[in-house]
């Protein structure tokens, strides 16, 4: 087993691992205080020559590269991935079902997310590669680009509806929002951030709650709170959004809050200066 380091306490929906260490660094755990987020999550770190293996009796697991050269083995299969850049390259990610074993054989120091939830569903393994990972651009011409991001969805309901959870990507552009308009949706979301610089910030309103993003952050937002974010200018921004659905009410699509809602009317005008200075 893996050792668990770097977990915080003390912030109620925003925290940060202040080192990744070697092992397992725990984000989110079904069967702790974060409960409400019914999954477990966190970032497995190990160094080049290495070998570690996952398994799991209950949970469906997806497995995301952040850096690194691996070679992952399961189900007497193989296939080696390698990430060197989470801003500039698209992610792979192994999604198996429970009882599926992965070994995994370093040959770099690497980082993955694991996402982990409660499936008795058996369905086939697979390793999705950055050539089928959907990638869109959102916020183009609206809003003088305040929210232009870039959307990565590895798999979702509409691709994989036997499972239980949803994971994406999204490369959130210097000094400009995401998540918006604000929206909500019943179910719950963990984000992981990384920024191109580590001295690199941001915020996210969390409901009501104002919290800053660091480099290593995460979020845990409860379902029905809106979460929009805004990273600062000259920083580049990326984070891997993690939902789960809830049994009979998978998540496909968010709510907008009304009270913002105007500004997805093409033509919504908006204050600009009579003259500039």
């Amino acid at each position: 087993m893996v050792t668990e380091t770097g977990w915080r306490d003390d912030i109620k929906m925003m925290g940060y691992l202040e080192e990744i260490k070697q092992g397992y660094n725990r984000i989110s755990d079904r069967n702790n205080a974060r409960e409400q987020m019914l999954m477990d999550i966190g970032i497995a770190a190990g160094k080049a020559g290495e070998k570690q293996a996952y398994w799991d009796e209950e949970q469906e697991t997806a497995l995301l590269l952040l850096k690194g050269k691996v070679e992952l083995s399961w189900e007497g299969g193989s296939r080696l991935i390698e990430r060197s850049s989470v801003f500039d390259e698209n992610p792979s990610c192994l999604h198996i079902a429970r009882k599926v074993k992965v070994e995994i054989k370093a040959h770099s120091d690497y980082e993955l997310i694991i996402q982990k939830t409660a499936n008795e569903a058996a369905f086939e393994s697979r390793l999705y590669l950055p050539d089928e990972c959907k990638a869109e651009q959102f916020g183009k011409g609206v809003w003088e680009e305040a929210a232009l991001r870039i959307v990565r969805t590895v798999f979702d309901y509409s691709t994989a509806p036997y499972s239980k959870l949803v994971i994406g990507e999204v490369i959130h552009y210097p000094g400009r929002w995401s998540s918006y308009i604000p929206h909500h949706h019943p179910q719950p979301e963990v984000y992981f951030y990384k920024f191109d610089k580590p001295q690199g910030f941001g915020f996210s309103l969390i409901g009501e709650e104002a919290c800053k993003i660091k480099h290593n952050s995460f979020s845990l937002i409860p379902g029905g709170l809106v979460h929009p974010q805004v990273a600062a200018p000259g920083y580049a921004m990326y984070y891997c959004w993690m939902i789960r659905h809830l049994d009979n009410n998978p998540w496909t699509d968010r709510v907008n809050d009304p009270a913002h809602a105007w500004l997805l009317d093409p033509s919504a005008k908006i204050w600009r200066p009579a003259t500039h200075v």
